[in-house]
């Protein structure tokens, strides 16, 4: 149901109803977007399903409260300030015990025909009583269930049955036999044991002395293989160094033959080469001849560029008595 939302007024004493002028519902058009258009710009629709003003839930369970009425409240309010005002005078004039004086405090004390002591301990008192002395139980008889059944006796003479001589005999024998074969395997088996513990003695004994004697050797033939390498790496040592000596006392010959042949030829050659020259010469050589010839060199370069100066002038002179000739006689 969809219908105009009026405007919301509401006075503090009025409860609030929803009201709208009765409308003729339009036809549903079949798209929606067509009925937007035809409601455009004819107010504001509302649902009221959709408005928090709204209940919403089962109303058959709930009990509409009628609005409170103002005159009773009002009557309540005046009953309660009458009651105020009431307990108040009572209070203003209800008789007091003046106040004590300067010093002095009040107590109560009490007013009653006979006095009691009053204390917060509560009276108590004991009491005690005798009970008699418990009686021993008697001792229970012994249950013996009652009989049932009949009794029924035989007869048995002394040659029915067996006799315990001449039946028993053979079952002795065999016990016996039996008693005395396993006895003497017993017996034989302890010797067989014995002799076995002691020939393992002996041989734990000689297994013993020969892994005693195995450990000795062993020793032995470690401290003779120790000593063995200790005097290897000895020899070794000194044949290295008489190797070493003798290879330094073998260069240090041939250093002396091959130097004694050697000096001479290199002091021959590096006097041949100029290697051991005269100072005087040598200085002369390397510094006074290159500054003559660099001096000589300046002095040729100046003269060469005097020269070329004065051709230039010499050049430039008598081109200029040409021109002028030329300009004197054209012809």
């Amino acid at each position: 149901m969809t219908s105009t939302l009026q405007p919301y007024s509401e006075t503090p004493n009025e409860t609030y109803t929803f009201s709208s002028r009765p409308r003729p519902v339009p036809p549903r058009l079949k798209y929606k977007e067509h009925s937007i258009s035809q409601n455009e710009g004819q107010g504001i629709y509302g649902n009221i399903m959709y408005d928090r003003r709204v209940v919403r839930g089962n109303t058959y369970a709930q009990h509409v409260l009628p609005g409170p009425d103002l005159v009773e409240i009002q009557r309540q309010q005046e009953a309660r300030k009458r009651a105020i005002a009431k307990n108040r005078a009572k209070e203003q004039f209800r008789s007091r015990t003046p106040d004590a004086l300067q010093g002095r405090k009040h107590t109560d004390m009490q007013t009653e025909l006979y006095l009691e002591e009053l204390s917060d301990l509560t009276e108590d008192t004991s009491v005690g009583c005798q009970t008699d002395a418990f009686l021993d139980k008697p001792i229970t008889p012994l249950f013996i269930p009652a009989k049932s059944g009949k009794d029924v006796a035989t007869q048995i003479e002394k040659s029915e049955l067996f006799d315990f001589d001449v039946e028993a005999q053979p079952v002795l024998e065999v016990l016996v036999g039996k008693i005395m074969e396993q006895a003497l395997l017993e017996v034989l088996e302890e010797e067989e044991l014995h002799a076995l513990r002691t020939q393992q003695r002996a041989f734990q004994d000689l297994h013993d002395a020969e892994m005693v004697e195995v450990e000795r050797l062993e020793e032995q033939e470690r401290r003779r293989h120790e000593e063995k390498d200790c005097r290897i790496k000895q020899k070794r040592v000194v044949l290295e160094k008489e190797k070493e000596t003798a290879e330094k006392i073998a260069a240090r010959v041939f250093a002396q033959h091959y130097l004694a042949d050697l000096l001479p030829s290199v002091y021959t050659t590096l006097k041949d080469h100029g290697y051991f020259s005269d100072l005087v010469q040598r200085d002369i050589e390397t510094g006074f001849l290159p500054w003559l010839v660099a001096e000589v060199n300046s002095a040729l370069e100046k003269r060469q560029i005097a020269l070329t100066v004065f051709d230039i002038l010499i050049q430039n002179v008598t081109n200029w008595r040409r021109e002028t000739f030329q300009i004197v006689n054209p012809e």
